[in-house]
């Protein structure tokens, strides 16, 4: 809790008790903050609540930063009690997308408790509680700097980031390529931060989606990528047991710093407190899978489905277009003892149609395209695909190809939401004396990330070049795998795909050059994963997490002989590309190779920048 004169603000995320509610910071840049989501699937979550004291007794007009989530339906629906005595709005029901709404006015004095209650499981949201004084209202804004600034200021935290330290790497985003960058910078006794947005390592590996990596894999990525009893990949151990390396989770990065085309530092923001943090370092490696410190630098990107002629690639389309792959839903459904009820659900049938096919379900962290409960679909509802993909397949729940990535995340994710549980609706209503124990055991709210922005670098890797095994020079590590391409379109169902291209090739592993591991035009910044310098179609490929861990390894690498020759990535290629191509093979060969300094590990005063 935070006052000043003209009111009091209640961040959601920093309540006391989150109850059965989740923290969702994923799309904070989208729509201003981290909020409290009541992930329930359709039974009301237990209370979240927290306390705050009141000097003197003073009238204050209530407000709730909420979304009604789908307009005319309200299925996110929650109360606000204070000390047990609920106002008599009901939030997340007003038509509106992320806005102040207005819930009367009270009088408050010293300890007064504050309870968000849920009222249908159906993901009701709640960011932030106002309470002001003298007709004071919040900003109507969310993502601009007059309500960031604003916020801070009735949080008590400082106008500008603190310094959070100078590091010699900085990895950004906690996925299997982040990891793998993370690691082999602290075995090479680098001082990395790993900045990671999410509470767990692992990004569509963690146990918030729960794939398995895919392409090469080697060694490394074997060893981080272990599941746990619990689910989580054993990144995060292994990590914690390095002196050099600092690991910054739930912190999402906001700004950049930079001058010359060089980036200087980093701002990230936790999401629980708000505390923003300034990193530095001389070197940066962006494994975010968004390309996102390249959008806040100013890097050069590509974007969409490049057309045949741009790069003579079989599998381009004839025309360029912004199509990319979407983002994923996973969900798992189980059998009860007993019968089980499921409310109507009319806004996610909307959605759902008369689909009634739970197929596709991930089985448990790590095994997923599982077998669910299904009605026979209608002939001609199955996406068409490659002889060589059998079964279920967990990403033909898919959407988003056409929206923007960045600012429609959210909207994307809810869509796959209204989809899964319209499904589940069908199924249990179609076939009422076969499922009638048919539960929910688990549904993400967290997606498996499709395609954002790619980097552009000296080089641009293409389908010609991992189909013909292109010789390059600066081949620093191997990827491998088919040419995975998803296409939307289905005639009917808009989250279902309408063509997967699962190409075989030959599938041998091909060469990766280091110039598409570093950025065009930023001096400083790297990149691994499925953002690294390549088309559509050979990212499709690229992008499976077992090749992103490769490119991992080569940018961590690469960043340790920047630091000791004191030059930018592109100098190695001309200068140190046999020692860069040596230090790689000390990792991707299978052996565990360490440089331990004499210093710990120290965050030091950070330069004026």
């Amino acid at each position: 809790m935070a006052a000043l004169p003209n009111g009091i603000l209640v961040e959601a995320e920093a309540f006391d008790s989150f109850g059965g509610w989740v923290l969702d910071s994923q799309f904070e840049l989208e729509m201003g903050s981290p909020y409290l989501l009541a992930h329930g699937n359709g039974k009301p979550v237990a209370d979240a609540t927290t306390t705050i004291t009141v000097s003197g007794a003073t009238e204050y007009s209530v407000w709730v930063r909420a979304k009604d989530w789908v307009s005319s339906h309200h299925p996110g629906r929650f109360q606000l009690l204070i000390n047990g005595v609920a106002l008599d709005t009901e939030f997340g029901a007003n038509d509106q997308d992320w806005s102040w709404q207005f819930g009367g006015r009270v009088q408050l004095q010293g300890e007064t408790k504050l309870t968000l209650h849920d009222l249908t499981g159906f993901a009701g949201r709640c960011d932030a509680v106002f309470f002001g004084r003298d007709d004071t209202t919040p900003p109507p804004g969310g993502v601009d700097e007059e309500s960031r600034a604003w916020r801070r200021r009735l949080r008590g935290l400082p106008d500008v980031p603190v310094d959070g330290g100078c590091f010699d790497v900085v990895v950004v985003g906690g996925g299997i390529a982040g990891c793998a960058a993370a690691l082999t910078a602290a075995r090479l006794g680098e001082r990395v931060a790993l900045v990671q947005d999410r509470p767990c390592l692992g990004g569509n590996a963690s146990v918030e989606t729960g794939l398995s990596p895919r392409g090469v894999t080697g060694p490394l990525i074997k060893e981080l990528s272990q599941r746990l009893d619990n689910g989580h990949i054993c990144a995060q151990q292994l990590l914690e047991a390095e002196r050099t390396a600092i690991l910054f989770l739930e912190h999402t990065v906001f700004h950049t710093v930079t001058r010359d085309s060089t980036i200087l530092a980093i701002d990230a923001r936790h999401g629980r407190n708000g505390r923003e943090i300034r990193l530095s370092a001389p070197a940066f490696i962006d494994c975010s899978g968004r390309a996102w410190l390249g959008m806040l630098s100013g890097a050069q990107t590509l974007y969409g489905q490049e057309s045949q002629a741009e790069f003579g690639e079989s599998l381009a389309p004839v025309h360029h277009d912004n199509m990319h792959h979407g983002n994923t839903v996973f969900f798992r459904t189980r059998m009860a003892d007993r019968a089980v009820s499921f409310p109507a659900v009319p806004w996610a049938t909307e959605v759902a149609k008369d689909y009634a096919d739970l197929n596709g379900q991930l089985e448990e962290p790590g095994i997923e395209n599982g077998f669910g409960p299904a009605v026979a679909p209608p002939p001609g509802t199955q996406p068409s695909v490659s002889k060589a993909m059998k079964g279920p397949l967990t990403h033909f729940w898919e959407y988003g190809q056409f929206l923007d990535p960045y600012t429609q995340g959210e909207a994307i994710r809810d869509h796959l939401l209204r989809a899964i549980y319209g499904t589940f609706a069908n199924v249990k209503n179609m076939a009422p004396d076969t499922y009638p124990n048919l539960e929910f055991d688990w549904v993400a709210h967290v997606p498996a990330q499709g395609e954002f922005r790619r980097y552009e670098g000296d080089h641009v890797l293409t389908e010609n070049d991992i189909r013909n095994h292109t010789h390059f020079d600066d081949a620093v590590v191997q990827n491998g795998g088919p040419l995975c391409l998803h296409y939307p379109g289905h005639a009917k169902y808009d989250f279902r795909l309408r063509h997967w291209e699962w190409d075989l090739r030959d599938m041998k592993p091909y060469d990766v050059p280091f110039r598409c591991l570093y950025s065009k035009n930023i001096s400083n910044l790297m990149m691994g994963g499925k953002h690294i310098s390549a088309t559509h179609v050979a990212s499709s490929n690229t992008k499976f997490m077992g090749n992103g861990g490769q490119h991992g390894i080569a940018t961590a690498a690469a960043a340790s002989l920047c630091n000791r020759y004191l030059c930018a990535p592109r100098d190695l290629t001309a200068k140190h590309l046999p020692e860069l191509k040596v230090l790689i093979a000390l990792f991707t060969g299978g052996k565990r190779y360490r440089v331990d300094k004499e210093e710990p590990l120290q965050h030091k005063p950070q330069s004026k920048l």
